[in-house]
């Protein structure tokens, strides 16, 4: 945190007419006790209030908001044989990262303690919630429209809207931010003034203004319109997407390309699936009537599966970010986060995201399908190329997709026909239809004169428990998933 910063938060905090809910003057009051009352207080109000963060200063007179100055030293002060910062950390529950800082205003001294807003729970000092109303600080409990408001403002934490650079002037944030890419791929006119370009970011709150004309950058911003993520923190800068290409089949072969991403997402995005796309295989496809060539993955299934490892990673998990990888026989796509829906019902529950800011934006810029029509597409992109069927693995702590390269029937492992059965029997369903053996025939392009291979696969599947009869008194009324 630098000086500055501080200096034009406190200038901010002082300037405001009167104390509020989440921020508190203290000439030289320093009781332990009434400083962590204060903390629980200031806390919850500050999340009632809609602040990230609540303020106490001291060496400011509360009624002119005058700095005379204070000698208060949280690093020294003692409770007993104990440092008063581990006292209070000990007593505020749940625990929350206070911190004190000494301001060097011109005025003199000032001592500010920012304390964040209550996240999962009330914070209570001495297992005690307080709260914030006026200059006055009553127990949470005697006011319990107060505690509903603070129950309902809660919420888990939002990563899009964290901040990953603080106290920024406009010039950096046009030098970091590609904002001609965020008026382009949204469809609007570019602004032809720098406070029209601030407005639009911080409507879709990619940026925030912070103290003294300055502003931050939230997540949001920086992972889809960086034009260099690495110009950001580390934690950020690792959920830039890797591309590797492989001369084989195992990550043992020889790596032919490798392609590490500095553009924030959206700027990004084209060119990554573009490069992709320049680097797969070939292969002839014979279709009803004719011949033709296709790369060896389907270029939109792709497209989807990349999109979908952008937008439903786990945004908290640090060091990680989506990885692409490219077999001779073989495309996995990985990204870190379990999914949040079982990889069985991925193809036809509308999915769900940690990361909803980032999907509907990126919904926005035609990015990806709109919610709930995605990997259905991916499934049924397969099934025309009559590739052996997808993969979703869910992983300790990462989600994968993989894509296969062309195989025929009789090189599929049980499992695979068994997968692509089930599939199969999803997509009649959702089109209103019911899975049969010529239906499968024509998915797996087995000919007439051998259903029988169908049928096998089709008992196969039904002894596997995934799908059903969807009538057991005629079973010639076709399948069904099982959970239909």
């Amino acid at each position: 945190m630098s000086i500055e910063r501080d200096i034009d938060l406190v200038n901010d905090l002082l300037a405001r007419p009167s104390e509020t809910s989440w921020v508190e003057f203290k000439k030289d009051n320093t009781d332990p006790t009434m400083i962590g009352i204060r903390c629980s207080a200031l806390s919850n109000a500050a999340r009632i209030a809609g602040e990230d963060f609540a303020y106490m200063l001291w060496g400011v007179e509360d009624d002119t908001h005058n700095i005379i100055g204070s000698g208060f030293d949280a690093d020294i002060d003692k409770i007993g044989n104990q440092p008063l910062q581990l006292w209070l950390a000990q007593r505020l529950k749940p625990s929350i990262a206070f911190l004190f800082r000494v301001v060097p205003c011109p005025e003199g001294r000032v001592v500010l303690l920012e304390v964040p807003a209550a996240t999962s729970a009330p914070v209570a000092f001495m297992e005690i919630p307080y709260i914030r109303i006026g200059s006055t600080t009553p127990k949470l409990m005697d006011y319990p429209d107060r505690y509903q408001q603070l129950i309902e403002a809660m919420r888990p934490y939002t990563w899009e809207y964290g901040i990953v650079s603080q106290y920024v002037t406009g010039d950096d944030v046009l030098q970091l931010l590609d904002y001609t890419q965020y008026f382009r791929l949204t469809g609007q006119p570019l602004p032809d003034n720098r406070s029209g370009i601030f407005e639009r970011l911080e409507a879709d709150r990619l940026i925030r203004q912070d103290v003294g004309e300055k502003w931050s950058i939230t997540n949001l911003g920086a992972i889809l319109f960086a034009t260099d993520l690495h110009q950001f923190d580390p934690a950020l800068s690792r959920k830039a997407v890797r591309f590797i290409a492989y001369k084989g089949t195992t990550r043992a072969a020889t790596v032919i390309y490798r392609y590490d991403a500095g553009l924030g997402y959206a700027c990004g995005f084209e060119g990554l699936i573009n490069y992709i796309n320049g680097l797969l295989p070939r292969n002839e496809h014979i279709g009803e009537a004719l011949r033709e060539t296709h790369p060896l993955f389907p270029e939109l299934a792709i497209r989807e599966l990349v999109a979908n490892a952008l937008i439903h990673q786990d945004m908290t998990i640090r060091g990680a970010g989506p990885q692409i990888e490219l077999f001779e026989d073989r495309i996995e796509i990985t990204n870190p986060g379990r999914p949040l829906v079982h990889v069985d019902r991925m193809i036809d529950l509308p999915p769900r995201s940690r990361n909803e800011a980032l999907a509907a934006l990126m919904r926005r810029m035609g990015m990806c399908e709109e919610q709930g029509s995605g990997l259905d597409k991916v499934v049924s992109l397969v099934e025309v190329f009559q590739l052996p069927p997808p993969l979703f693995r869910d992983e300790d702590a990462s989600m994968q997709a993989i894509l296969y390269g062309p195989r025929t029937l009789a090189k599929m492992s049980v499992d695979e026909r068994i997968r692509a059965c089930y599939q199969h029997a999803v997509l009649q369903f959702l089109s209103g239809d019911r899975m049969k053996n010529a239906s499968l025939c024509e998915r797996f392009g087995i000919e007439k004169r051998n259903a029988a291979q169908a049928t096998s696969i089709l008992n196969k599947t039904l002894e596997a428990g995934i799908i059903k009869y969807a009538d057991l008194e005629h079973p010639r009324a076709g399948y069904i998933p099982i959970w239909a």
